[in-house]
Formats: structure tokens, sequence, C-alpha cells
């Protein structure tokens, strides 16, 4: 069977859901037996996301190899339950720099270098070879941004030209967003059909439009559709919003958009399997037993005079895994790190059953995140802290336990004389050449969990990403800075447990408090927000919800 290509563009706004029609179209085609891989094309020309304020793009999502990747690769992930790597994710970046880089070791034999054909034939390149190492059947491309735009050109470019030498092979299903003005109350195409004729300019016929809209599509706004876009009316698929994002496979499988693809591709129609999917949507609509409120101080959520999910949304993703697992409906308090370095953590903390404390770096906001470790030790209120949530937890206490009252993060403070966080010594010399790009401590590391520990009998209990019999378990981790083993000794006489080491270095990966100490109070230099699934929530943020739950009773 030849390779099978389907482009996915968007049109009108960014943001409108091209990752999620991406991954339940891989998703129902892989439900239904098809090998399927996903390749995300941005435009920016950052070589990855790693360098990137997550306030600008969100939160970059981290690969097991250590790709620093845009947060579409992460919904991948979750919807396939199968790990991206790097040839998943393609910038544009990454091909002016391979091509340039080849023009200088002569490889094009003295030709004229050209955005075409040499920068498309690149980026089929790519597509190509993630199909290769991931021995698919059919490849799902989704070109960043929306069309129209000139950083994205040379993608569209490179899917009409492969359209045209694989016809029949490839396909273009087009996301648009249906705006519903308040004044008019219903909603308007005449934006998507603007970005169809955009998409036409390019020399490309959308085979499938998706529609997004916040109410389902009627009959009249698919005849528009199709009168003005050239296309038949049952091509149109309906993609209203929905309580949750894993809903949309089984909107898309309700129209029958997998066996509209398979007759398009010549490709045998399966009937997928859905029954476990079908289960976890009932699962997540269902009423919960319980309901928590859960304080997240972080530094990451202002942009001008809004508050941006994206900035944490692999952390959101885990805890919604997580809850939906323990029949727990969740309210988040968004706290600025910043208000609480002003105004202290009691007027943020009012009536909460958890904290956290997630990913960060520099000094903005650090003493506010601080504080608020501090709070939740004192307070015996559950708390969980994901990397620097973890440093900072231990400098908290630091000064509040063993009394170093200067002690701080090399990071924050070179001159302090209890530096019980340091950059790591391999990092030295790369801070210094200021190069800063993937140069941290990235992807996947395995650690040995001490057994009777809270970490280990969380792993134990739910007996999933951890290897029992050798006790190894293995977090993704993206950070330059470590606990400093010098002061050790003084933390452990004092109360903290080191409960997981890593296996290469001898690195502290999990302090924690003792259980009679306190109900729920631990923090790890990984990131298992990455590795959460819907149908596999992490041991950590289970067993953080149901501490949750028990100091709410």
């Amino acid at each position: 069977m030849p390779l099978k290509y389907i482009f996915v563009s968007g049109g009108v706004i960014s943001g409108l859901g091209k990752g999620i029609s991406s991954a339940s179209i891989a998703f129902l085609l892989k439900s239904a037996g098809y090998r399927v891989t996903l390749v995300k094309c941005e435009n920016y020309l950052n070589i990855d996301a790693g360098t990137i304020n997550p306030i600008e793009h969100g939160d970059p999502f981290l690969c097991e190899d250590g790709t620093e990747a845009d947060m579409d690769i992460g919904t991948y992930e979750k919807f396939l339950d199968k790990d991206m790597h790097r040839h998943n994710f393609v910038t544009m970046g990454q091909v002016y720099k391979t091509v340039i880089d080849r023009e200088r070791r002569f490889e094009y034999n003295g030709e004229d270098v050209e955005a075409i054909p040499h920068i498309t034939n690149e980026i089929t390149e790519r597509i190509n070879e993630a199909a290769e190492k991931d021995n698919a059947e059919i490849v799902i491309i989704e070109l960043g941004g929306t069309v129209g735009e000139y950083q994205n050109l040379f993608y569209y470019e490179a899917s009409r030209i492969l359209t045209l030498k694989n016809r029949g092979d490839v396909l273009h299903v087009h996301v648009s967003y249906l705006p519903t003005p308040l004044h008019l109350g219903e909603p308007k195409t005449k934006p998507t059909q603007q970005s169809v004729r955009w998409l036409n300019s390019a020399g490309i016929q959308p085979d499938f439009i998706i529609a997004r809209s916040e109410k389902p599509l009627d009959k009249r706004r698919r005849d528009r559709f199709s009168l003005f876009c050239n296309m038949r009316p049952e091509d149109i698929i309906s993609s209203p919003d929905a309580k949750t994002v894993y809903e949309v496979p089984l909107q898309f499988q309700e129209q029958n958009l997998l066996e509209k693809i398979c007759e398009k591709l010549s490709l045998a129609y399966r009937e997928p399997n859905l029954s476990n999917w079908s289960n976890l949507i009932q699962k997540i609509k269902s009423p919960k037993k319980h309901k928590i409120t859960i304080a997240i101080v972080g530094k990451y959520f202002a942009t001008g005079a809004y508050q941006l999910r994206d900035s944490y949304a692999a952390l959101m993703d885990a805890l919604d895994h997580a809850s939906w697992s323990v029949d727990a409906e969740i309210k988040t308090l968004w706290v600025d790190a910043e208000n609480v370095e002003k105004n202290g953590i009691e007027k943020y903390a009012k009536n909460i059953d958890g904290l956290i404390v997630p990913i960060g770096w520099g000094e903005r906001g650090a003493e506010g995140m601080i504080i608020a470790a501090g709070f939740a030790r004192e307070q015996k209120i559950p708390y969980l802290g994901l990397c620097y949530g973890l440093q900072l937890a231990a400098i908290s206490f630091a000064r509040d336990v063993i009394g170093w009252q200067d002690a701080n993060t090399e990071e924050n403070n070179r001159n302090t004389e209890h530096p019980v966080i340091h950059l790591m010594p391999a990092q030295e010399e790369i801070m210094k050449r200021r190069a800063y790009g993937g140069t941290m401590r990235l992807g996947t590391w395995q650690a040995i969990v001490k057994k009777e520990t809270r970490a280990w009998k969380a792993y134990e209990k739910h007996k999933s990403f951890i290897d029992i019999n050798r006790g190894l378990t293995a977090e993704r981790h993206r950070h330059r800075y470590e606990f400093n083993d010098k002061f050790l000794k003084d933390f452990e006489e004092k109360g903290l447990i080191i409960s997981a080491r890593s296996v290469v270095e001898n690195l502290a990966e999990i302090g924690e408090l003792p259980e009679n100490v306190h109900p729920f109070y631990l923090g790890t230099q990984g990131h298992p927000e990455y590795k959460s699934r819907p149908l596999s929530p992490h041991p950590l943020f289970l067993e953080f919800l149901e501490a949750c739950i028990k100091n709410k009773k």
C-alpha cells in the first residue's frame, strides 16, 4: 500500500483545535487497525520550543528523547497512547538550518539554493522520514498557524507538490471557525469562505472542512459551505464545543468521518474499537463524588489583561486525568507568585484542599513560590512540587526548619552561603557559552525509588510507570539545577527524605516528608505531568488528589 498523507490546516484564528482534530483523526484510524503517525509543522525559526516563553506559545511539551516540542505533540501522545519523538516535530528553523548547512558543505553541487524546491523538498523528506521511522501506513501532518500567513507558505507549497505527485493518496482537512456574533445570534460562514479562498489560491482544494463552532452545524450552514467552497455538504464536519476534547473523536465518528476518509484514500473501512474511549467519556461526564479546590502558584499565568491556561497545559491535563480516576471535580485557583510576594499567601489560599508549585525558571516570583511551599508545609496542606516546585520547597525547608535564612538556589543568588540548589557541574561550561537551546538535562532518566516511602507506595499501589522488581521509574526531565548533596545530612537530620535517586549520576529525584509528619508533601525533579494520559493517570497525581480529598474531609 502506498503511504497515505492527510494534511490538516487551520483558518480564521489560531488555537481553534487543529491539534485536537489531527489527533482525533489519527485516533480513529488507529482504532480501526491502521498504523498511524503524526507530524507537527511549526512556523517559527526556533529550532525547538525550549527557548520560547510559555506565555508566548504555551507550555512546551517534553518528549521521551528530550525533544522540547509544541504542546500539540502532547495531545498526540494522549490520544494515541504512543510516545512522540524528534522526527514528529518540525520547525521552519530546523528546515532552514538544514538547507543552509548542506549548502555550506557543497552538498547541492553548486546549484543556486532556493526556497522551491530545496525548502519544500526538505519538508517532504522530514514527513516521509517520520512515516518510515514510525512504520506508518498513514501520516497526518498538522500545519501550524492559519492559512494566508507568510510564515507557513512553504508548508502549503510542500502539501501542494505532494498532492500533485501522489494523486489519490493525499487528503487535505481544513479546520476553521464559525463565529456567532451575539447581536446576530447565528454562526457566520463568511470567514471560512475567505479562508478556503486563501487555500485555493495556494493551489489546494480541501477534501473536508471541520467547522468549529459553539453549537452544532445546521443544514443551512452546510449548504452555504457547499455552494461557496465547492464541496459536498456531507464533507462538512461539525465540531461544536464539547465538555472535553476527548469527546471529539466520537463526534467525528457519529458523522462517519472515518468511513469518508477511507473512501477517499481507497482504504478498506474497518469499524473502530471505541469501547474504552466511550467508557472514559462517560466517566468524565458523570457527576463527581468529591469536590476539591487546588491552588497553583506559578509565574506564567498573565498575558496582558488575561490569564493563560496553556502556560501549564500538561499540568492541567494531568490533573484532569487523575481527577476522573478518583471521582473528583477540581476547582483550580491560579495564583500569581508575584502577588504572593507582595501580599502573602493567606488571602489566595482560603479553603484550599491542596497546593501545587509547578515548573519555572529565574528569580521573578520565586520568593512567592517559596512562601507558598512553606505555607503548605506548616498548615499541613497536601503539596506537590514539580521541578522548580521541588527546588523551592527545599529552600523553604532550609530556611524555616534548618534555620539557614540565606538558603537559595544559585540560579537566583550566586553568593548565598547555603546553595541548597546548585548548577550541575556539566552545565557550567554550557552557561558560560550561553548555549541555552537544548542543553538542559532533557528527556527520560531512570531513578531508583526507595522502598516504604510515599513515592514508592504511590508507584506500587497503581502498578504503573515503574519496574516494581527493580524499583526503577523513568520520568522526563527539563532542568539545569539540582539538589546539592553537600547539605543532604542536614536535611535528613531535620526529617526530609530523598525517596528517589537517578541511576546515572545518583542525583536527588524526589524529596518528601514522612506520612506521620505531613498528610502529603512531595516534590519531584522530574515531570510526571508529561507522562500522564487519559487512560493511565500518573500515580503521583493520583495520590496527591487522594490526599486532597482526605484533607477536605
